[in-house]
């Protein structure tokens, strides 16, 4: 009992103090009860067993030595039983005395008889266990002594004797000793003082909860029954929102993770408004803090590969493309590619997509590659992560240069862009919508950036014109010209010759009235932006390039469905 309360921790010992003390009360108790027993006749006696440390020396006791208190005692007999825990093996003993305990049986025996008193106990001395083969028998002789007494005196003669002492000076080695059992269960009727003295030292962790909405449930309601707010809590809260209807137009099987304090207090709370966008409300001093989550996804590539039979849009989505990619697939096709006049029957088309990937979900599908190998043409475009937008192998661009005039040469500007112009004759509001150069009849007109002839016509007014919707999105006319070299619908390049200047229509004299037309609107062709060459050079190439290496050779190995590009990035750089 001693070491297991030495062995204990400070406050375990205070725990432990009484039921040591009642210990040992109620172990004084038994003693001078057995002894009081054993005085009585017939009464049977017990063995005690009293393991011994290695070293100790056995011996009988006399009875005529001074008896030591009872508490002293039991002291030493709970030390000896703690220093003696691990069994020692019988070969390892070299006793100089050895005890006959049939000293009891033979007292036993001899109660009837009487014996005469001033008897004393005899000990057989024995050089070692080997020398002894067979145990000396104790003789008692005469003895007036009551059994029971004798036994006590044994017991206690031991004790007294220093037998079982432990000299603290001595070389004596003793056993290391202790526990591996949970005393607490035991001697406390189910109750651990360790598990109640921790949970009262550790600090308060609030742990997350899921709360799964119910028909007819409000958060209004919900927060002041479930979450501890107040009313004007829950409206200030709901007021700090970005979106209230996250929480005000929630519906059944709609699910948020909550914390609460100790009191029972909301201290933060998780709300997704879909897989990858949420808000999380912490408490701050007296209201609560909004952050924004965003899941980042894993991203995962996909091969999807077709032919054109009918319209191109639904050969796209034959192969499995949803609608957001079918849309930006043809809206960046059309920049090269009129579908109408271009595409055949039988051309074929790989797409490369990318998704970002949470809990088994796709989201975000964007084009990252496309191959289309046509009668008419072949494209391959790869998108560049730098800029975001999509390029040749070659580094060219979709959005090429746009020239500012169209034709080559310098020729005077004759007459400006002027929305309130006045008509010289009548004096009304005349709007003149583009830009004139004069020159001479014949001259050569260029298309000033890649489209497709639109219309090729003859006007009472105009002249013969031309107009031309360009791939940016800008449409350009050419009026008063002497002989169109296009036919409408055919598709024409940068710098190509679309017609010959003239003096057709209504007009004063031979030149060329150039316009631009923007979002439907005519604009100034001399000072409207227009887009510059995008092509890619230098480092930046170089940079483009390595990126679309692995992206080419996925789209080269036709392997449609789940793909890797990061697989082809290591086979590029071997």
């Amino acid at each position: 009992m001693l070491r297991i309360l030495h062995s204990l921790p400070r406050t375990h010992k205070l725990l432990l103090l009484p039921v040591a003390t009642m210990v040992t009360v109620l172990g004084t108790q038994k003693l001078l009860t057995t002894y009081q027993d054993l005085n009585q006749l017939h009464t049977p006696l017990e063995s005690v067993l009293v393991p011994l440390p290695s070293d100790s020396t056995p011996g009988v006791p006399s009875l005529r030595q001074e008896r030591t208190p009872v508490a002293e005692a039991i002291d030493r007999a709970s030390r000896a039983l703690d220093a003696t825990r691990e069994n020692i093996p019988l070969s390892e003993l070299t006793a100089t005395e050895i005890v006959d305990l049939d000293v009891i049986a033979n007292a036993e025996a001899g109660m009837a008889s009487q014996p005469a008193p001033g008897g004393d106990v005899t000990v057989l001395k024995a050089a070692s266990l080997g020398d002894a083969p067979t145990l000396n028998t104790l003789a008692l002789g005469n003895s007036s002594i009551d059994d029971g007494a004798l036994h006590m005196a044994i017991v206690l003669g031991t004790l007294a004797s220093g037998m079982l002492d432990v000299d603290d000076s001595s070389s004596v080695e003793i056993a290391d000793a202790t526990s591996y059992e949970d005393y607490g269960i035991e001697l406390f009727d189910d109750i651990s003082f360790l598990d109640l003295e921790l949970a009262a030292e550790e600090p308060f962790v609030p742990e997350w909860q899921t709360h799964i909405v119910e028909s007819g449930e409000t958060f209004a309601v919900l927060a002041q029954n479930e979450l501890g707010l107040g009313y004007s809590e829950v409206m200030a809260l709901l007021e700090d929102l970005p979106d209230q209807r996250m929480l005000t137009n929630w519906r059944a099987g709609h699910s948020f993770d909550y914390q609460l304090d100790e009191d029972g207090r909301l201290l933060s709370l998780r709300m997704m408004k879909n897989t990858r966008d949420g808000i999380l409300l912490e408490k701050d001093a007296d209201h609560f803090a909004i952050t924004t989550i965003e899941r980042q996804g894993e991203p995962v590539q996909r091969l999807y590969a077709g032919s054109v039979s009918g319209s191109f849009a639904r050969s796209a989505q034959a192969t499995g493309l949803n609608s957001g990619s079918v849309t930006e697939l043809t809206k960046l096709l059309e920049k090269k590619l009129d579908f109408r006049r271009d595409s055949r029957r039988g051309d074929r088309f790989q797409v490369l997509v990318e998704s970002d990937m949470i809990d088994g979900e796709t989201l975000d599908s964007r084009v990252l590659a496309v191959q289309y190998d046509g009668e008419r043409m072949d494209l391959t475009v790869v998108r560049n992560a730098n800029d975001d937008n999509f390029y040749t192998p070659e580094g060219g661009s979709l959005d090429p240069a746009f020239a500012r005039h169209p034709f080559e040469g310098n020729y005077r500007l004759s007459s400006s862009f002027n929305p309130r112009r006045k008509h010289p004759v009548t004096g009304r509001i005349s709007p003149h919508n583009g830009t004139d150069f004069a020159m001479p009849i014949g001259t050569p007109v260029t298309a000033p950036a890649n489209g497709v002839v639109e219309r090729v016509s003859n006007h009472h007014a105009a002249g013969r014109y031309v107009v031309i919707r360009h791939d940016n999105g800008y449409r350009t006319r050419y009026l008063h010209l002497s002989r169109p070299l296009v036919a409408q619908g055919e598709r024409v390049t940068m710098g190509e010759r679309i017609a010959l200047s003239g003096n057709t229509g209504r007009s004063t004299g031979p030149h060329l009235h150039y316009e631009v037309i923007v979002n439907n609107s005519p604009v100034n062709a001399m000072t409207v932006p227009l887009p510059e060459n995008t092509s890619l050079s230098g480092d930046t190439l170089i940079a483009f390039q390595n990126q679309a290496a692995p992206i080419l050779a996925t789209l080269e190995s036709g392997e449609t469905g789940p793909v890797s590009v990061a697989n082809y990035q290591q086979e590029s750089d071997d």
